[in-house]
């Protein structure tokens, strides 16, 4: 079955970070600093938020909470329904994060975030490594933060397979001799993981952007380019990493995805400075809201 595209928004600057929250789509705005909102019921597009930093990826915990990756402020936020933001992490061992780009929970409440630092500007870095982060909630309400890679160098897109027994992590570093990868790493039971596997080698083509789940515990992932090999795509990937699926998108690199509407089967994609959306045959997989 091929995914008819659709464009319902755009085009605004630079689009990323879908998530469903139950009845609408919202996505970052990225360099407006704003959150938009589409509401597919009435096909109506408002400005959710502003003043964020620049964020990038966002992610509902299990209770509804919305969380971002606000990039331009170098750090992890709980954006609170009164309004208010509450910062969850900006540093580790007493250094600025670089920026965080993706976000993701676990059935445990566990938050993995990805840091790496995208464009030229390099002299403001304080880490000395652009890792996968975890955030661990303490009973207190604080976070307790640990560094969970050590081999990645440019992370991206991340999940966690629906079992918990999976990080995925798009490594997509772009130069000559840069890996473009789509990884998986056991996690262990205390949180560590183990030595990856790579699942897909797109290089030298572009690699993986964004992604997320279907029921079935597959990986949808925003790939591709223009440029060189096949094109802007979406793949659909086994858990052992085979291509079971291909659907080319019209919009030049495509940046990230999740699925929506009432029973979760719309893919929402953020290319190209717009929104798209395709019916599919698969159901997504979300930890909010959970059916």
């Amino acid at each position: 079955m091929s995914w008819d595209f659709e464009l319902v928004e755009g085009p605004f600057n630079f689009t990323e970070g879908p998530a469903w929250d139950g009845e609408a789509i919202l996505f970052t705005d990225i360099p407006n600093n704003r959150i938009m909102r589409y509401d597919p019921r009435g096909g109506e597009c408002t400005e959710f938020r502003t003043g964020t930093n620049e964020a990038n990826g966002l992610m509902f915990d299990q209770a509804g909470q919305l969380y971002a990756c606000e990039g331009g402020g170098r750090r992890i936020v709980r954006y609170d329904s009164d309004g208010g933001t509450a910062v969850i992490v900006n540093s580790f061992e007493g250094k600025r994060l670089n920026s965080p780009n993706d976000l993701a929970f676990d059935a445990q409440g566990r938050l993995w975030f990805t840091d790496p630092r995208y464009g030229e500007r390099t002299d403001d870095l304080e880490l000395e490594h652009q890792s996968v982060f975890r955030l661990d909630p303490q009973a207190d309400g604080t976070w307790e933060i640990s560094r969970v890679t050590y081999d990645t160098t440019k992370p991206n897109g991340l999940l966690i397979s629906p079992d918990g027994g999976w990080l995925y992590v798009a490594q997509s570093e772009y130069g000559e001799d840069k890996k473009r990868e789509l990884r998986g790493y056991p996690i262990n039971d205390d949180g560590t993981v183990g030595e990856y596997e790579v699942l897909h080698n797109f290089h030298p083509h572009r690699g993986i952007d964004g992604m997320c789940l279907d029921t079935e515990g597959n990986i949808v992932a925003t790939a591709g380019w223009q440029e060189s090999g096949p094109g802007p795509m979406i793949y659909v990937f086994a858990p052992n990493g085979r291509v079971l699926e291909t659907h080319p998108i019209p919009t030049d690199r495509p940046t990230n995805c999740t699925f929506g509407d009432a029973d979760r089967q719309t893919l929402y994609v953020t290319a190209g400075g717009c929104l798209y959306r395709a019916r599919t045959e698969r159901t997504g997989y979300l930890i909010y809201p959970q059916k």
